[in-house]
C-alpha cells in the first residue's frame, strides 16, 4: 500500500491525496507536518532532508517534492486521461505544473501566510495587495487557457490541472478582491463536482 506522510491541509499533500483518489489507488495517510510535528525528526528527516511534506513511500522506494510525486504516481500507476498517453500530452500536462511553482505558487503564498496564518496587527498588507495583484493577472492568464476547453490541457483533466486546480480553492476562499474570470470560475466548478476533490482539497484554510 503507498503511504503518504503529511498533513491533509497541506496543498501539497492534497495535491497528492488528489491524484491518488482520482487514480484509485489504495493510500495510508499519515498526519505529519504543522500542529502535529515529527517533520524534524531524525527518522523523517532520513527519509526527506527538507523536513517538509509530502512524502510518498511506495514500499520502498521513498520520493518527496509533490510535483514529481504527482508524475511518478502518473507514470506507475495511472492511465488516461490523468496521465497522458504521449509525449506531448505529458509535456504540457508539465508546463501547467511548472507553471503554478513558478509563477502562481509565490504571490499565493504570500497571500495565503499573511491572510491565514499571521495575525491581522501584523500583516504586511503593502505586500498582501502587491500578490493579489500578481495573482491577479495569472489567474487571468489561466482564464484565456480555459477560454475554450474546459481543463488545461485540453476537455479532459490530467495531472497538469492539479497544482493550480489546489490553489484556486484557496483562491476563492480567501478574502481577496478578485477580478470576474467566468472561464476560471467555470473551471473551478467543475472541479468542485469531483468526489475526490471534495475529498481531499475543499476544506477549511486552517
Amino acid at each position: 500500500m503507498l503511504k503518504v506522510l503529511g498533513r491533509k491541509t497541506s496543498i501539497n499533500v492534497q495535491k497528492v491525496m488528489w491524484l491518488t483518489a482520482e487514480l484509485g489507488l489504495e493510500v495510508e495517510r499519515v498526519d505529519i507536518g504543522g500542529p502535529f510535528g515529527g517533520n524534524d525528526a531524525p527518522e523523517y528527516l532520513a527519509k526527506n532532508p527538507n523536513g517538509l511534506v509530502p512524502t510518498l513511500e511506495d514500499g520502498d522506494f521513498i520520493l518527496w517534492e509533490s510535483q514529481a510525486i504527482c508524475r511518478y504516481l502518473a507514470e506507475a500507476y495511472g492511465s488516461a486521461p490523468w496521465a497522458p498517453e504521449d509525449a506531448k500530452g505529458r509535456a504540457r500536462a508539465g508546463q501547467w505544473m511548472d507553471w503554478y511553482v513558478t509563477k502562481l505558487h509565490p504571490p499565493m503564498t504570500v497571500i495565503f501566510w499573511a491572510l491565514v496564518r499571521t495575525a491581522p496587527e501584523d500583516r504586511d498588507m503593502d505586500a498582501v495587495n502587491k500578490a493579489v495583484e500578481q495573482a491577479s493577472e495569472l489567474w487571468t492568464l489561466l482564464d484565456r487557457q480555459l477560454e475554450n476547453a474546459d481543463f488545461l490541457t485540453g476537455n479532459d483533466p490530467t495531472i497538469g490541472d492539479i497544482p493550480s486546480g489546489c490553489a484556486v480553492s484557496r483562491w476563492y476562499a480567501m478574502d481577496v478582491n478578485r477580478p470576474s474570470l467566468p472561464n476560471l470560475e467555470a473551471w473551478h466548478t467543475r472541479l468542485k463536482a469531483r468526489p475526490a476533490y471534495q475529498d481531499h482539497v475543499i476544506m477549511p484554510l486552517v
